[in-house]
């Protein structure tokens, strides 16, 4: 027998053992859905909208999210493909592992890690600005000192509500799957609820002359405006979709996942996209896009139209509930990471233990919950952005390539999901992340290749041999 063929059987036998030790019947087709929604339509919508559009593409920001959900709709069915045929927790690491083998499976699965830590520790630095915005409405004032990383423009000793919020999302993933994932519909339900009033009363108060112009013209550098500009936006503002990876780390805790899986990946894809060009579109005409650079965009927009302004504390309410879903379930999905990164033997096995009474991996959450709480502490928003936009893209990278590979190692495998027209779909898919990748500032490509470094040196001091052995391991033992 071949090698892949023993890596794809060890995963699924992986998979079949991980449903019987966590809670496999935690989500439904509807709750894993708002599992996606909650990680995409996060800080990507009540946060980052606004920095894109004042700094790199103006009003046109719609176009850059119409261009990053077009990329994303692609990978979406690769995604659907795949998890249909692996419904296993790894998501794009296990992916890897099956179409390319152990090295290039941890240096995805190594990327993967950095991706869900900052893209949580991205939304949680998100929920403080609104929620600093909810206190000062109630007339209470969080210290600059205590709501500002030392690092950056406005800097303070350490984010203390960016910490509470890591905190208590920590706190929730112990006690159980099933407690979080209702809870996560629920506030998922508030969310969509109110930006849908935020969309519907902002319209009554467009300014059409606050999209004039709509591509605002490049100010002489790439991405600084222009259509240079509205690329670089949907690079930026592409990590907003890591949703998906959270859906697909979930597979082994979902009911039917060959089922659910696909239809909670392309309903998120459905769902985000309309909501953001949509609030897009309100925002940049309520007010003009050079006043969207702030922590809380939908809350200046709607502060700055007194008829608008019985919506902002409902907003402010709604960012700050739904962006903890958001953190929640992106510590979530790196988490079910870890935890198959352990089984495979790239990382110790105490990532991989779970507690037998509430079916959670307690000591790899409070891990993550920690150290995405030191980078939420500590680092603003802008860096963070970057680097989870460069996790994303490079795991779709690896996900639309991984597609194409498996059909041709693996053609008779079972695929309950079958995607059409593999090679121009898989191809968009490829091609896009590998543009929206290239618009990225170089500085956050330099981060990314500190990282990779760093995660070398832990493959060849460790992952690798470890790795080989349980490979080993379980094609004896005819898993």
């Amino acid at each position: 027998m071949s090698a892949q063929p023993d890596r794809l059987t060890a995963i699924l036998g992986q998979a079949r053992r991980d449903r019987e030790r966590l809670d496999a019947k935690a989500f439904g087709p509807v709750s894993l859905t708002a599992l996606g929604i909650a990680s995409v339509v996060g800080a990507g919508i009540f946060v980052s909208t606004g920095v894109a559009a004042a700094k790199y593409a103006g009003p046109a920001v719609v176009i850059s999210f119409a261009l990053a959900g077009i990329a994303a709709a692609a990978t979406a069915l690769c995604y659907a493909e795949l998890s249909a045929m692996m419904p296993v927790s790894g998501s794009t690491y296990s992916y890897a592992f099956v179409a390319f083998g152990l090295f290039p499976a941890w240096f995805i699965g190594w990327d993967l890690l950095l991706e869900y830590l900052f893209a949580a520790s991205t939304v949680a630095v998100g929920w403080a600005g609104y929620a600093d915005s909810l206190l000062g409405s109630l007339g209470i004032h969080v210290p600059d000192a205590l709501a500002n990383p030392p690092i950056g423009d406005d800097r303070g000793i350490f984010n203390l509500p960016g910490v509470l919020c890591v905190a208590v999302a920590t706190w929730l993933l112990i006690l159980g799957t099933s407690e979080s994932a209702k809870t996560n519909t629920a506030i998922v339900a508030l969310k969509l609820t109110v930006l849908l009033a935020v969309i519907i009363a902002g319209v009554f108060f467009i300014d059409p002359g606050n999209w004039k112009p709509f591509v605002p013209p490049n100010e002489g550098a790439f991405g600084e405006f222009g259509a240079s500009g509205v690329l670089r936006g949907a690079g930026v503002l592409f990590f907003a979709y890591v949703g998906f990876d959270a859906v697909s780390t979930a597979a082994g805790e979902a009911r039917d996942p060959r089922r659910t899986v696909p239809v909670a990946l392309l309903g998120t894809v459905i769902v985000a996209t309309t909501l953001y060009i949509l609030v897009g579109l309100v925002l940049t005409g309520l007010v003009p896009y050079t006043a969207l650079n702030v922590a809380d965009p939908i809350s200046k927009a709607l502060h700055d139209h007194a008829r608008l302004d019985w919506l902002d504390d409902a907003v402010n309410v709604a960012a700050v509930i739904g962006l903890f879903s958001t953190v929640l379930v992106t510590l979530f999905g790196q988490v079910r990471i870890l935890m198959r990164m352990s089984a495979d033997g790239m990382l110790p096995p105490f990532f991989n233990r779970v507690d037998p009474r509430r079916q959670t991996p307690v000591q790899n959450t409070l891990i993550c919950g920690f150290l995405c709480a030191v980078v939420a502490a500590l680092l603003p928003i802008d860096i963070l952005g970057d680097l989870v936009s460069i996790g994303t893209l490079l795991a779709f990278v690896l996900v639309s390539a991984g597609v194409l590979v498996l059909r041709r190692t693996h053609p008779d495998a079972e695929r309950p999901v079958r995607l059409p027209a593999v090679n121009v779909i898989a191809g968009i898919a490829l091609l896009s992340s590998l543009g929206l990748m290239a618009m990225l500032p170089v500085t956050t490509w330099i981060r990314l290749a500190v990282w990779l470094v760093i995660g070398l040196v832990i493959y060849f001091g460790y992952a690798k041999a470890h790795a080989s052995a349980r490979l080993a391991a379980s094609a004896g033992a005819g898993d």
